[in-house]
Formats: structure tokens, sequence, C-alpha cells
């Protein structure tokens, strides 16, 4: 009987396991004569430079005749990540190097080496002391490579498998094979194979190397390895024939590349050339392996990178090993991208991968991104994709979510058939968990045992790699795939498409009825991603509302007769690819956000110049000739909007204000129509002091500091506010870890009122608008506040001039409202979604700052508030209280996140009847996209209207050119939860043609019928 417990049986095998490896190396010598950018570089020599990207070179590297090429590795570290070159005579191969790959194989005998380098480490962490540390040509010995394989994951499987019966089978296998090896023990070959072991450098003064290059082993040592491992695999079959494996587990290959997140996007460009570089040369010596790669816009950037590795990875996906996934153009942030953007993100991102890979995809590939809008099933279904994958909500720290396999059913209805796998990782890489899976006993094993889906499908998926910054899937992954068909109790493996395991997961599932998640995805963690990083927030919103009004405003002239105009794809590929779920969200270094800022920027200036030559030639179609001075006024919604604009100069009737001239009227620029007035008439009575603002609608009374004592409705006759409205509170914004992905639960218990106001005064006396302006500061930072009411709107402006210079602080505007509701509902992409008031549960607790787009509202029978915004998206409701996040101040990865000035408006409205009776869609779409002018001359005062809705009320999607010619695209949606049938009237010379999906490809005839919720999209085409 064995004296030792079997747990210190498994430790003792270890410590014998990694004695063996210091024999896995037969010989290495190493290899000299490098370049650093042109220069000698002396082998273990600091880099003389370490900006950008330098180069190193090897002039010539001879393999020893009698080294086998296929046992014969070259091994670098060259103190970064890079690309390596293996160049021979008539070819070459590339590979991407970083620390889990250094080891590369050779074809020919006879070799040069190049390579493109940075001085980084994983995740872009700057290496202190970048430094040619290695460079060397080795020749491992197989048979106990072979063998340290088997023993290893033996000794694992054992560890994972705990008090299982099969562990003293697997252990006693082992110690057999270890005990049948007669092992080298003279002094100085053994202290010369221990010269690099880690418990070498731990000795004070370590003995002098005898031999830096000690011999292998000998060939009655090997002969003896050999026979060790053959016992070992037939032990373990025999094992297996008794405890036979447990379920299926499929293997995909993986590199979660990161579009940008702490390295900018120009270094993504070379991870995705060392990491693919990598998969290709592995598809060549593993014919098994299968590997996935998403987002359309990382392929784009490879064509322009490097067009051979493209067309390598073009040829591995007709060959089957190389699988293009998730029909996006990137994995979006699926929170804050609009309905439209989503869409967007499908349509431009299918159409590309038919374009280069031949055919739609049917899988949604999202891991890593931070919740789910309860719109995404219906518009994935729209575009073709019918599945749906992520791990995120394994991340929940709150609630365990119930389901791994499971229907996701939208708002609309609509269900998509949803995986996740809960991967507990390797414990001795901290690398590899989640997505990011490894081939070891422990993420094999593991993945099965919490997969609570297999009592209705009994294979589950697994992807595997190293992700995140890239790297992918490393040689030893694929052996251990490999050996572990050997193991008892462990999961069969077999690396497949992802598209192939929906599909046979769908078959087994047929007859059986899985569990149902209606609703949002939400991620009871990464909170404060809705409001990190405000500027890039802000000026995301604005591109998607130029974007959706520049084509807008673009077709309306075709319906006027002009000519068809062109597709804005080239500016919707820039905003799609910042809505990377780690750019929108805020979680990127500097750089990134600072690129960010620039491109969104350019797309909006792209959207304002299209804008401005649509205006141009409907001033000549649609405005009545003549001579009179007038302001043409054009509506890019569906919604019928009263005029209120802010222009440039002076106009007749118009109220002067600092930078033009601003005007309300009470009559209507009817939706996806136009006005021309050549005055502005009075639209009703304002009122202004410091303490006062009101017109027809509401009255404001402010106290000294300017904060709301009353908003009063005088249409309804009743009291808006419960309390004082319009709280500032600064909250101490310091996370346990994830500084600018979370908010702490229990951070209202640590904050203070801004109430002190420095001053205040009148700014803006009417006719058509007031404004008070309000001076605050906190700490370093200033609050400068307009509170602005228009004359013909019930809606109470905040717009907030911001010039922070604090860190870690969280900026909050509270609204106590006499409203009793237990829900309140917030606008989502194609519309909304209601969330409790309450927190009787712990699900309902978690929820305690949620995602909005452009308004949240708390209604009661035929009244409600709703708190609209222009920029931003983290909201919180908490019994009677609306409140929105206005700013986060984190200090990692981006130290100055939200460092200096920035402008946005807020607003509070109320309303009579639901959220949609009552106009809180258009008054949230008039904040964000102002009615559009320009100057003009006319005969007299019109309006008109190219296209008119007629029926249940419906919010605008999109009125844009078809991507391939011929017409243009209608899309509505119905935003409330209503049913309803609309009548679609065009001018002359257009008529309604067939239904589209979302892809712009024809679904039959147009239906005009609309359920809750339901997105529709039909083809405008000139009459026959």
């Amino acid at each position: 009987m064995n004296p030792l417990t079997l747990v210190q049986r498994l430790e003792h095998l270890n410590v014998r396991i990694a004695d063996l490896a210091l024999w896995a190396e037969r010989v290495a010598f190493d290899l000299n004569d490098w370049t650093f950018n042109g220069r000698p570089l002396a082998r273990g020599a600091a880099w003389p430079s370490r900006e950008g990207v330098v180069r190193f070179a090897h002039p010539e590297i001879a393999v020893p005749d009698e080294w086998p090429l296929e046992h014969t590795r070259l091994d670098v570290d060259l103190g970064g990540e890079g690309l390596v070159h293996l160049r021979y005579r008539e070819s070459e191969e590339g590979f991407g190097l970083n620390p889990f790959h250094q080891k590369f194989p050779v074809r020919e005998r006879s070799f040069s080496v190049d390579a493109e380098v940075v001085a980084r480490l994983p995740f872009g962490v700057p290496n202190p002391d970048p430094r040619l540390a290695r460079a060397r040509l080795l020749l491992f010995e197989p048979s106990l490579v072979r063998l340290l394989r088997l023993l290893g994951l033996t000794t694992a499987t054992a560890w994972t498998l705990g008090e299982h019966e099969a562990v003293e089978g697997l252990v006693i296998a082992a110690e057999h094979a270890i005990n049948a090896l007669s092992w080298p023990s003279e002094t100085s070959i053994y202290i010369g194979r221990l010269a690099d072991a880690p418990i070498t450098r731990e000795i004070w003064q370590p003995p002098a190397n005898p031999d830096p290059h000690p011999p292998g082993l000998s060939e009655g040592e090997i002969e003896e390895v050999e026979q060790a491992a053959g016992r070992l695999e037939q032990d373990l079959r025999a094992l297996r024939e008794r405890y036979p494996k447990h379920g299926v587990i499929a293997l995909t290959g993986q590199a979660h590349l990161d579009l940008a997140w702490l390295w900018p996007m120009d270094e993504t460009r070379r991870k995705a050339q060392r990491t693919y570089h990598t998969m290709v040369a592995l598809m060549e010596r593993y014919p098994e392996f299968r590997f996935h790669q998403s987002s359309a816009q990382i392929y784009a950037f490879l064509e322009q990178d490097d067009p051979d590795l493209f067309k390598q990875i073009q040829e591995k996906a007709r060959a089957g090993q190389w699988e293009p996934i998730g029909g996006m153009w990137v994995e979006p942030d699926a929170n804050m991208t609009s309905g439209e953007s989503m869409v967007r993100q499908l349509l431009y991102g299918q159409r590309y991968f038919r374009r280069q890979f031949g055919s739609y995809h049917t899988v949604c590939w999202m891991p890593d991104c931070f919740g789910f809008t309860p719109g995404m099933p219906q518009i994935l279904l729209g575009a073709g994709i019918t599945n749906f994958f992520t791990i995120k909500p394994t991340w929940s720290e709150t609630n365990k979510f119930p389901f791994d396999l499971f229907w996701w059913e939208g708002i609309d209805g609509s269900r998509v058939l949803a995986h996740m796998f809960d991967n507990p990782g390797n414990p001795d890489d901290r690398n590899l968990s989640g997505y990011n899976g490894d081939v070891s006993p422990g993420a094999i094993i593991g993945t099965w045992q919490r997969y609570r889906g297999k009592h209705l499908s009994h294979e589950s998926l697994l992807s595997i790699g190293y992700g995140d910054g890239g790297g992918g899937v490393v040689p030893e992954m694929l052996e251990q795939a490999r050996v572990l068909d050997l193991f008892p109790l462990v999961p069969e493996l077999n690396f497949t498409w992802v598209r192939s395991f929906f599909e046979r997961t769908r078959e087994r599932i047929e007859n059986q009825t899985l569990p149902v998640w209606v609703g949002e995805l939400y991620l009871e963690l990464h909170r404060g991603t809705l409001t990190s990083q405000s500027r890039v927030k802000y000026l995301h919103r604005h591109a998607e509302r130029d974007l959706v009004a520049a084509e807008a405003l673009a077709s309306m002239c075709a319906l006027f007769g002009g000519e068809l105009p062109a597709s804005l794809e080239s500016q919707w590929q820039v905003l799609l690819r910042n809505e990377f779920h780690d750019i929108l969200p805020g979680s990127s270094i500097r750089e990134v956000n600072q690129t960010t800022e620039r491109e969104l920027s350019s797309v909006i200036e792209a959207a304002g110049a299209q804008i401005d030559r649509s205006l141009e030639s409907l001033s000549r179609h649609a405005v009545p000739a003549g001579d009179q001075p007038a302001l043409l006024l054009v509506n890019p919604d569906l919604s019928p909007r009263p005029i209120r604009a802010e222009i440039p100069g002076e106009f007749p009737g118009a109220q002067t204000v600092k930078g033009g001239s601003v005007l309300s009227d009470s009559r209507q620029v009817p939706g996806l129509g136009g006005a021309t007035i050549t005055s502005a008439a009075q639209s009703g009575d304002l009122e202004v002091t410091p303490g006062l603002l009101e017109n027809a609608f509401i009255r404001v009374t402010l106290d000294e500091n300017s904060s709301l004592l009353s908003v009063y409705d005088r249409r309804a006759g009743r009291e808006v506010l419960a309390g004082p409205g319009n709280q500032l509170w600064a909250y101490v914004d310091k996370p346990r870890s994830w500084d600018a992905w979370d908010i702490e639960a229990g951070y209202e218990r640590n904050g203070e009122p801004i109430t002190r106001a420095e001053s205040v005064r009148v700014i803006e006396e009417g006719p058509h608008r007031a404004a008070i302006r309000v001076e605050r500061r906190f700490r370093s930072s200033r609050i400068i506040q307009e509170i602005r009411l228009w004359a013909n709107s019930a809606r109470l402006e905040f717009r907030t001039t911001l010039d922070w210079h604090d860190r870690h602080w969280l900026l909050k505007a509270r609204f106590p409202l006499a409203i009793h509701s237990t829900r309140a509902a917030y606008e989502t992409a194609f519309g909304v979604v209601e969330r409790p008031t309450h927190r009787n549960t712990s699900w309902d607790a978690a929820r305690f700052e949620v995602a909005g787009h452009r308004f949240a509202d708390l209604s009661e029978p035929g009244f409600g508030v709703a708190l609209l915004n222009d920029g931003k998206y983290g909201y919180h409701a908490w019994g009677n209280e609306l409140g929105i996040s206005l700013l986060r101040a984190p200090a990692f990865p981006d130290p100055l996140a939200d460092e200096g000035e920035q402008t946005f408006t807020y607003a509070l409205l109320p309303h009579s009847g639901s959220w949609l009776e009552g106009g809180v869609l258009m008054e949230a779409e008039d904040l964000n996209r102002p009615l559009l002018a320009r100057r003009c001359s006319t005969e007299s005062e019109s309006h008109w209207q190219t296209l008119q809705i007629e029926g249940i009320k419906l919010g605008l999607g999109a009125l844009k050119p078809l991507e391939d010619g011929g017409g243009l695209a209608l899309r509505l949606y119905e935003p409330h939860g209503a049913r309803g049938s609309v009548r679609v009237n065009l001018p002359a010379g257009w008529e309604l043609g067939p239904e589209l999906d979302l892809l712009e490809e024809e679904q039959g005839e147009a239906n005009t019928a609309f359920g809750p919720f339901q997105i529709r999209t039909w083809r405008l085409q000139p009459g026959t």
C-alpha cells in the first residue's frame, strides 16, 4: 500500500514530470549575427530604440544535416510582439511572435529570418526592457515530448476528477510509466540541464555550468521512454473502456482579436497579420484544425495590408478549415447601438462576407459584449441569422444566468437559438478562460460539467486559443486534442464549424421543449460603460442621426424627381467600426478615443455636406420660385413637428441669440417633408425671471440656486415633481476592479449634492425661447447649465457644458417625480424595454444602472414624464425617481477620460397619455436631430411632403438608396408594442414595391400590417 495520499502522489508525479522535461530538448545552439533596423545587435542586448515598429533580421541559418526537420524549431524571444517571416529559397512562411508563440517549425535546411516587432507585452503593456533575449535553433526529443504530454494530461485529468474512483487508476498508470525509466544522473550533465530551470535562479550562487550544451538521452534511454509512453497509452485505453467518455465538446479555434482596446487600431492590424499567419501555418500541419474569425472590418483591413495572406484565408475557407463568422461589420456594443446601426452592421457585414467568401452567415458571434438589447433577435432574423452565441452573462456577479441552451425571444416575439458555455479555464494559465479556452482536462471536463443543457443536446461548444489581443491557437492545444481521445471520462473532442454545431443542435432539439429567455440579456457588471468617454458617445449619437438624416434627405430629392442617391456605405463603415465593444463603451486607451473622436467628427462632417447638397436641391425643386427671402425647413423624421429651429444670422420675426437666431412656431413641418416660411410667428407667451420659466404648457419655479422647486403642467393641472428637480450629484466612483467598466452597487451611499450656484442670470427672454444660465463649481471642475424653455413645447432643456478636471467621480442628474409606477420604459433598438422601479428581488436590485437611448419614461395611466438626452445612455429609476448619468472620470485605461470641456443637452418632458401618444418620440428625435434649415427665396409660404404614412404611429428606421440601385428602401418600425396597419402614400411616378429583408432582398408582396415592435422594409420604385 502506498503510504502517500492521492494528492501527495499527484504532487510527486508533477515534480518527476518537471524533472523529465529538462531533457525534452536534445540539443540547441545559439544564433548570432542579428541586425536591428539594419544595424548589428548582439544576442542578449537591449534594443537601441523602443519607438514604433522595429525590424530584426538574420541573414542565413543552416540546419545540421543530421537533424530531422520535423523535430527542429527556431526558438526566439526578440523582446516584444511581432510577425516573423522564415524565408526559403523559393517560398516563405509567417508566424506571429508573442509569449505564446516563440517556437516555429522550419521547412528547409537553409533559411533567413526577418521580423517586424513592437516593444509590447500582451494586452498592449509596454515592455520596460526590450532586448534580444533568446535566439536558438533546437532539436527536440519527440518520444520524450510525447511521454511528457501523456503524463501531464494524466495528472491534470486526475486533479480535475477529484474524488472520482478513476483517479486511482490514472495515478497508478502514470507512476508505472515513470518508474519504468532509468534516468541520467551524472552530476555535470544534470547540473547542465538544470542551468535554465526556475529552481536554479533561486540559488544564492549557482554553480558554474560545466557544459552549456549537455548531451541528450542515449538510445537506450530513448527506447525506455518509447516503451513507457506505449504502456501508458495502453493503460489509458483500458481505463477508457472501464470509464467511458461522457458528452461531446465541439472545438473551434479563435483569437478574439479586439478591434481596439489597450492598443490602437494600427496595432490591431498588425496583430491580425501575426495571428492569421500562424493559424494558416497550423492548418497546413493539422488538417483537422478549424478556426473562426468574425468582423468584416478585420478582413477588409487584411485585404489592404496583406493581400497574399487574405488569399490564403479565402483558400482555407473554401477548404473548410477557416470559418468566417458573425455576419457583422464588427462585434459591436449591443446596448447603445441604435436599431438602424445594428441593421447596417449586418447589411454591410453580410454583403462583405458573401462577396469575399461566397455566403451569408447564420450565427451571430458576440462572446464579449456587455449585454444585449431585446431588439436583437428580430434584427438578426431579418438578416438571415438564426443562431446566437455569447458567454458574457456567465460574468454576471449577482445572479447566475439560468440557461446555456435556450430560445432567446425579443420584444416582438422573434426567437433565435442561443448557446453559451461556462469554461472555468486553465488554472496554470490565467489567460485561458471563458471564450479564450484551452484543451486542458480542467477546461474540457469543467465546461462539460457546467453545461446545463446536456439533457437537451449532448454536445457543447468550446472556443480555444489565446485571445483579446490575438494570438490564437498554439500547437500544443492541437496535440492535446489528439491525445485526450485516449482518456477516460474526458468528453469526446471534435473540431467543427460553429455553423455546423448549431445545425446539429437544431436537429437534436427539434422535438424538445427548450427554455425561453424573454427580453434583454442584461449583464450584471460593466455598467459604467454606458457613461465612460461621454464625448465619444455624444459624437456617436450625432453621427448615427446625421447619417440617417443625410440618406433621408437625399431620398426625398429622388422622390421629387431628382437622381437616385449614392450609398453612404463608406461613411457607415467608419461609424460601425467605432461601435466596437471596447470603443463605444469607453473602455479603451486614450489613443483609441482620440482616433474615434476624429473619425466620428469626419462622419458628421461628411453627412452634413450631403445634407447641404440635398437642401440646395430641395430648395430648387420644392420651393415656389420667387424673390422673397425665406427659410426652408425640412423634417427628416416620420412624425410632424412644430417649427423649432436655431439658425445663423437674423430672420424676420425670429429672436436674436448669441450666435444667430431662434424661432418657434405653432405651424407644423410634415414628416419627411418641409415648409417654407418668410417670417417667424410667435407661438405663445413666455415669461422668465431668475426664479421662473413659464409658457402655455408648463410653469417652472426655481430656488436661489436654480434647483427646480416646481414644474407645474398647466394642461393637466398637476405638479410634475415630488421634490427638488435637476439635482446634480457627484458620487465617489472607485470600483473594485475594471475602472472604466464598472459602477459599484451601493455607489449612492457615498455622494454629495452640487447645489450652490456661483452665478444665475437670464440670458434669453423670448419671445421664442427663454433661458437662465447657471454656473456651479465642484472641486476643480465647472458646471454651466442653460435651463431653456421654448414657447411651443413642454420640453424643459438643460444645455450643459462641463469643464471637468477631477478623477473618479460619477456625475448624475436626478428628478423625483410625482408619478407612481412599478416600471419605467427606456428606448432601445427599434422599441422600448421596460424595467422595474423597485428592488423586490436580486434580479431587480442588480439593475441599478441601465441602458437607454434617447429617452426614459415614467408614466401612470394618462400622464407621464420623460427624460430625454442627445448623447447619454446610462439611466436609473428608483421608486419615483428618474436619473441620468452625465459623466464618469476613471483613470484606467485612459487616465484623462473626459478631461476638459464638453457640451450636451438633457431635457424633462411631461406629457399626457402614453409616452408615444404624448409625443416623446418626436421630441426626443427633435432634440437629437433638429429641423434642417436653409435660406432661400420664394414666391409664397408653402409646405410639402414627399411621402405620407397613414395609420398606426410608427418610427422611421431609414429612407435610403438601395445598395444595389434601382430604387429606395423605406424601413419603419412599431415603437410602442401595439398593432395596426398603415397606408403608404407616394408621389406620382413612384410605387410601393415588394417587401425586403434587412439585407434588401425581396421577400414577397408588401405587407403594411404591423405587430408589436415589428420592423418592415419595402422597396420604393419608380412606377411603370
